[in-house]
């Protein structure tokens, strides 16, 4: 059964926790001022569409695919993106929040969080190669056998980044940042 095809609209200011969003495929739409929160979006495709202040948290995301989604100024609080389809996956986010989120095994390859709060997310076993991690809050984040190569962390902090059970080669890293980088070895640095 085929997705019904929305293209280039934008959509503004609607709560679609008190209207229902239609299952479909949109393409290089816009979501400006929208309310998502607990919003089944489950086997829903976006391609190129760009969210702006918008609250998506806790939607449910069930095989739902995100190629080229743009969010900006977004409230996406506790969203298991492991739940979407990986095929084609990739984002930028925008001054978002993303607290509480998981992407635990996705392929994030090439991502950019850019000023973005990244708390508590599980980053377990994901592939984050080349992605930028600009002036980002990464408190009590979980990386574990990650793929971090070439990431850049120079300006990103609160991060706790075990080199010997992740992947980090060419990984950079600011000199204040590689501290993060040391905490499991419970050394005294002053």
């Amino acid at each position: 059964m085929s997705l019904l095809l929305i293209i280039e609209q934008d959509f503004k200011k609607i709560d679609f926790t008190k209207e229902e969003f239609q299952k479909a495929e949109y393409d290089t739409c816009t979501f400006i001022g929208c309310n998502f929160s607990e919003t089944f979006l489950s086997d829903i495709t976006f391609i190129e569409c760009e969210f702006i202040n918008c609250n998506l948290s806790g939607v449910k995301v069930r095989n739902t695919t995100f190629k080229e989604a743009v969010f900006t100024d977004c409230k996406l609080l506790g969203i298991p993106f492991n739940d979407c389809n990986h095929f084609l996956m990739s984002f930028t986010f925008n001054q978002s929040n993303l607290s509480f989120s998981s992407f635990y095994k996705c392929n994030g390859s090439k991502t950019v969080f850019d000023n973005c709060i990244l708390e508590n997310i599980d980053f377990s076993e994901a592939n984050f190669n080349q992605a930028k991690f600009i002036n980002c809050n990464l408190f009590q984040s979980v990386f574990n056998n990650s793929n971090l190569e070439k990431a850049d962390f120079r300006t990103s902090f609160n991060f706790y980044i075990n080199p010997e059970i992740n992947r980090l080669k060419q990984a950079k890293f600011s000199k204040e940042g590689a501290l993060g980088l040391l905490e499991s070895y419970n050394l005294d640095i002053e």
